[in-house]
């Protein structure tokens, strides 16, 4: 009987260590397991689209390219993401238009040129600037002397929000009570009464910034960012374009001007050429299925994906693109 008790744990041990994944190792396209190789997508905030939009991409990955899984990261965002990429940390990103284009370049954030290429244009991002109404805060030059929260440190949230400051006269670190804080701790911010005013830059609608118009109505409004465009675009170039959050998107009085700046899907520029291009596949072919997760989708198109510059696209999304 011992020896047949004994059996029968050996057994269900196997049985267990079995369904735990069985061996990894680790490759440049992602870890080995006994399901595929499994992909690592360095995303965003947790109410972020970015976040929203990678969980969805993820799943259509494990559904539909054979012998991969995919796991959606939080994180902080552009900058940091473009870091997980090139260390191998992470296998796929989303970032800002803007922030690649230092990447590749070797500037602002970044010391040197970074071995990152694009797979996709994706949507715009919108720069969201939410005061609260007592401030009295109606443009970007009113936030002198405020709390605001200019993004998560590393964040492309936070490489906007210094430029939307000095574009408006403003020293970032002088003439506002900067915090650098993720969108949950800025929304919490905002309803706690610890700071005056967010900067967001994300897909319409941001869950987030939802969550905040709703549950302070006619506590809080967008300020408008038409007075410092043209500033932006003269120091920093034309991935800065003039945009609108049309009044429907949240249930605002009015729309509002803003600037949007396109997102990008990258990856390290060693990924296999076959794996970028049914990425670059999967955008256009379950877009659908994508849209369905968040509508910031809806925006891929196999035309506007291929414009990535100054960012390169990666061989094998360009060989799909044709």
């Amino acid at each position: 009987m011992t020896i047949k008790r004994v059996a029968v744990l050996l057994a269900a041990g196997a049985l267990l260590l079995g369904g735990c994944g069985g061996d990894r190792s680790a490759g440049q396209d992602g870890a080995q397991t006994s399901a595929g190789k499994r992909l690592s997508i360095a995303t965003g905030n947790t109410t972020g689209v970015y976040y929203v939009l990678g969980g969805g991409l993820a799943d259509q990955i494990g559904k539909n390219i054979p012998g991969y899984q995919a796991t959606a990261e939080a994180t902080g965002a552009s900058v940091e993401n473009i870091q997980r990429v090139v260390r191998g940390d992470a296998d796929i990103a989303f970032t800002l238009a803007d922030s690649a284009a230092d990447a590749v370049a070797g500037k602002g954030s970044f010391t040197s040129p970074q071995p990152i290429r694009a797979v996709a244009r994706l949507y715009d991002n919108y720069t969201q600037v939410v005061a609260t109404t007592d401030s009295g805060v109606k443009s970007v030059a009113d936030l002198k002397g405020r709390r605001v929260s200019t993004g998560s440190p590393n964040s492309g949230t936070e490489v906007i929000a210094l430029r939307l400051l000095k574009a408006a006269g403003l020293d970032p670190d002088k003439d506002v009570k900067r915090q650098s804080l993720g969108l949950p701790e800025s929304v919490q911010g905002i309803k706690d009464g610890t700071l005056d005013a967010l900067v967001w830059s994300g897909g319409l609608p941001t869950p987030g910034i939802t969550d905040l118009l709703t549950s302070l109505k006619g506590e809080v409004a967008f300020v408008p960012l038409d007075s410092v465009l043209e500033p932006m675009r003269r120091e920093h170039g034309q991935v800065y374009a003039g945009g609108t959050i049309a009044k429907d998107v949240y249930g605002t009085p009015a729309d509002v001007s803003t600037i949007a700046v396109p997102n990008l899907l990258v990856v390290n520029e060693k990924m296999e050429p076959a794996l970028a291009g049914d990425l670059a596949r999967l955008l256009v072919d379950h877009k659908a299925d994508l849209e369905r997760v968040h509508p910031a989708a809806g925006d891929i198109t196999r035309e506007n994906a291929q414009k990535t510059d100054p960012v390169p696209l990666h061989d094998g999304a360009r060989k799909y693109y044709g």
